[in-house]
């Protein structure tokens, strides 16, 4: 597959099809944590994001799938085995079309387009240091698109587990899925579910499920992370209004 990580499309026991991200990816095996932590966050809120699971790869496999490899510099490693990251492909390569961009006049026919407010909340309280990344497919019988938000492994900015803010990060490409946007209300919903879910538990919960091999069983660096999103939720509004005042001005019909 495309992108830094070197993910790798694999059928998984249960039948489906999973973009898998290895512990040994080019970009550090914390990005697994992100994924798992920051995925799971976000169905909790209500956000659409793919099914994620940890994914058992045999070292049997491995060793008999020449595809199965990382590129880093000029030089080819094997994929690691074990619990991995895996993000659930929408259906089968071979069946369902899936796009990683539309034309802005296509994007009307999004049904979920409204989760792009949402999502920018949560990138914004996750400290997603990547741009908002998501793709487009046609469900089965579907007139429309549905959006599923991927890619959660730049929140927290990546490996560094720190939060580094700045006005602009954590947007989508395209300014037309924030046209529903038209002030703070547009993000209320999800900040406060944001905030309930920050004080009710959750988080340890989700945080007890991650396998302690992706970060080195480093329980001191995983908990100060969870801390550090407590006490960010209170400061969602102030950074929503830096980007809307930023120069790129991504919010259109605020008024």
């Amino acid at each position: 597959m495309r992108g830094g990580a070197q993910s790798h499309l694999m059928r998984c026991n249960d039948g489906e099809y999973y973009v898998v991200k290895f512990r040994n990816n080019p970009q550090h095996q914390r990005v697994l944590v992100n994924e798992l932590l920051g995925t799971k966050l976000a169905e909790h809120l209500g956000l659409p994001v793919p099914p994620v699971r940890v994914v058992e790869v045999r070292q049997e496999l491995i060793e008999n799938t020449a595809e199965l490899v990382m590129q880093v510099g000029n030089a080819r490693e094997p994929c690691s085995a074990g619990r991995q990251f895996g993000s659930r492909y929408p259906g089968k390569p071979a069946e369902t079309a899936v796009h990683d961009f539309l034309p802005d006049e296509q994007l009307d026919d999004v049904e979920n387009l409204g989760a792009f407010a949402g999502m920018y909340a949560f990138d914004k309280w996750t400290c997603n240091t990547n741009g908002r990344q998501a793709i487009f497919f046609r469900g089965p019988g579907s007139a429309r698109y549905q959006a599923w938000m991927i890619d959660q492994g730049f929140c927290f900015n990546a490996q560094n587990w720190d939060f580094p803010d700045a006005p602009l990060r954590g947007l989508y490409a395209r300014a037309r899925v924030y046209d529903g946007v038209r002030g703070m209300d547009a993000f209320e919903p999800w900040t406060a579910r944001m905030k309930r879910t920050s004080e009710d538990g959750t988080l340890d919960q989700m945080a007890s499920a991650v396998p302690l091999e992706w970060y080195d069983g480093d329980l001191d660096a995983l908990f100060a992370l969870l801390e550090r999103l407590v006490r960010r939720v209170a400061r969602l509004p102030d950074l929503i209004l830096e980007a809307r005042n930023s120069y790129r001005r991504p919010f259109r019909n605020w008024t």
